[in-house]
C-alpha cells in the first residue's frame, strides 16, 4: 500500500485536502499558571489546533514551516477567565428605567454586542448572562455561529420572580400600567408552583441554558425592599425540580437571609449576591455545597454611585443601594472563612462592562488568596457551568481559551485588569 502514499500526498497538498498538515499555533509562554497546583511553570509551550489545545510542553517547542508561533515569552499565561454573572443587554445609566420604554429589541441587541466584545477584550472568554429580554439568547447564538465576536455565552433568557419581585417589569408603575401590562410566566412573573413550572418551561422552550430566579427583592428595581423573602420554599422547589428534569441549573438572586435559606434548602445551584447572609445561611450553603457568586463590585458600585452622585438613582433605589450594596464585601469575607464554594461573578451591566477584573481585588481585600480568586474564575466557574471537560485549565483537550498578562497576578492581582493577549477557541482577539 505504500506505493500510493506520494500521489495521495500530492493530491492532498494540491487540493488543500485534510492530510495531516493542519496548521497549529505554538504559544511560547514565559510563565504558565497551573491553576490546579497554583504553580507558575517557566518556559512552556501551548500547542493549539483549530479551537482546542492539543499539547502543553515544557520548553519552547516549534512545529513545521506551516505552523505559527506566538511569542508570549515575557508574559504570564493563564486560562481564559469566566464571569458567571453578567447582563450584556444592560449598561449603567441615569436613564435605565426610562430605556425600558424607549429602546427597541434591535437597539438592545446592538448595545449588547458591543458590551460582549468589550468583555472578551478584557480577558473574559466565557460568561453566564443571568437575565435579559431574550436578546441575550439571540446574542449567544450569533456568537456561537461566528456572526459577531464575543465571549462564549450561557444564557438565562428572561429571569423569573414573583409579582412585585425583582423581575416584575411593572414595579413602580401606575395602577393603570400595571393592569395594562399584567406580566405572567412568559414575561418572567410567576406565582404558585404551577406558574413557576410554566415559567421554567417557557425559558426552556426559548432556548435558555439555565434558569435564573429571584427569591428576594433587588436593589435596582423600584420595589420598596430588597431583603424580604418573595418565594415560598414550595415555589422554589417546583422551579428546581422542573429545571432539573429539563437538564438546567438554577441560579438564584437573593439578598436577604431567609430567601437564601429557602432557596438552598430547595436545591438551587447557586446563590447570586447573598448580601445579607447570616451565620445559619452560610453554614447551610457550606453543607449543601451550594455555589456562591458574590458580585462584590456591583454592591460597591451602586453604593459609591449613590454617595458620589446624588439623584443618580430614584430615592427608593438609593436607600437600598446604601443599606444592602455596602455590606457585600464583608459578607463574602465571612462566607469564605466557612468554606462556601465561590464562583466568580460581577453583575456587569450594573457597572461598566470591561471592568470585570476589579472583582479580583475586592475578593483579595476580603481575605481570599490571589490563587483562589483566580480559581474562582477558572476551575470553579467551569465546574459551576458543568464544563470542566472544556474550560478552566490549560490542558490538552480543552478549548483554546488563553489570556496573557505583562505581570504576575499572584503577586499583583491588578495585572488581571490589563490582559495583553486574549485567545478564544483558538482565535486571537487581543495581542498587544
Amino acid at each position: 500500500m505504500t506505493h500510493n502514499f506520494i500521489p495521495c500526498l500530492a493530491a492532498a497538498l494540491l487540493l488543500g485536502g485534510p492530510a495531516a498538515f493542519a496548521q497549529k499555533t505554538y504559544l511560547h509562554c514565559g510563565h504558565l499558571l497551573d491553576v490546579r497546583s497554583g504553580r507558575l511553570l517557566a518556559q512552556q509551550t501551548v500547542v493549539v489546533e483549530k479551537d482546542r489545545i492539543v499539547a502543553v510542553q515544557a520548553g519552547y517547542a516549534a512545529g513545521g514551516p506551516q505552523d505559527k508561533v506566538i511569542d508570549l515569552e515575557n508574559r504570564t499565561v493563564l486560562p481564559g477567565l469566566i464571569d458567571c454573572h453578567v447582563h450584556l443587554e444592560s449598561s449603567p445609566s441615569r436613564n435605565s428605567f426610562r430605556e425600558q420604554f424607549t429602546l427597541n429589541p434591535a437597539d438592545v441587541a446592538y448595545r449588547a454586542q458591543g458590551n460582549a466584545l468589550t468583555t472578551l477584550r478584557a480577558g473574559f472568554t466565557t460568561v453566564r448572562d443571568c437575565g435579559g429580554s431574550g436578546v441575550n439568547t439571540s446574542l449567544r447564538n450569533a456568537v456561537a455561529q461566528g456572526l459577531v465576536p464575543g465571549p462564549r455565552i450561557y444564557s438565562a433568557g428572561v429571569a423569573i420572580s414573583a409579582t412585585g419581585g425583582h423581575m416584575d417589569p411593572t414595579d413602580g408603575l401606575s395602577d393603570f400600567m400595571m393592569d395594562k401590562l399584567n406580566p405572567g410566566p412568559a414575561e418572567g412573573v410567576a406565582n404558585g408552583p404551577d406558574q413557576c413550572r410554566q415559567a421554567v418551561r417557557e425559558q426552556f422552550r426559548r432556548g435558555a441554558d439555565l434558569i435564573k430566579i429571584a427569591s428576594t427583592g433587588g436593589v435596582l428595581d423600584l420595589s420598596k425592599d430588597g431583603s424580604g423573602a418573595q418565594y415560598t420554599e414550595e415555589e422554589i422547589r417546583a422551579i428546581v425540580q422542573t429545571a432539573r428534569d429539563l437538564g438546567m441549573p438554577v441560579a438564584c438572586h437573593a439578598h436577604g437571609a431567609e430567601g437564601i435559606k429557602r432557596a438552598v434548602r430547595a436545591g438551587v445551584t447557586s446563590i447570586e449576591h447573598g448580601s445579607l447572609l447570616d451565620a445559619e445561611a452560610i453554614q447551610l450553603m457550606a453543607k449543601s455545597r451550594t455555589w456562591y457568586v458574590p458580585t462584590i463590585i456591583a454592591g460597591k458600585s451602586v453604593a459609591d454611585t449613590t454617595r458620589q452622585h446624588p439623584g443618580y438613582f430614584p430615592p427608593v433605589i438609593a436607600a437600598k443601594a446604601l443599606s444592602i450594596g455596602s455590606q457585600l464585601q464583608a459578607t463574602f469575607g465571612r462566607a469564605i472563612k466557612e468554606g462556601v464554594r465561590v464562583a466568580f461573578g460581577t453583575d456587569a451591566g450594573v457597572y461598566r462592562h470591561g471592568q470585570n477584573a476589579l472583582e479580583f481585588g475586592y475578593m483579595t481585600e476580603a481575605g481570599m488568596p490571589p490563587i483562589e480568586a483566580i480559581r474562582s474564575a477558572t476551575l470553579n466557574a467551569a465546574a459551576l457551568l458543568n464544563e470542566t471537560a472544556n474550560l478552566g485549565t490549560l490542558e490538552a483537550g480543552k478549548l483554546a481559551d488563553v489570556v496573557a498578562l505583562d505581570g504576575n497576578p499572584l503577586q499583583d492581582i491588578t495585572t488581571l485588569m490589563h490582559p495583553s493577549f486574549v485567545m478564544k477557541a483558538g482565535e486571537v482577539y487581543v495581542n498587544k
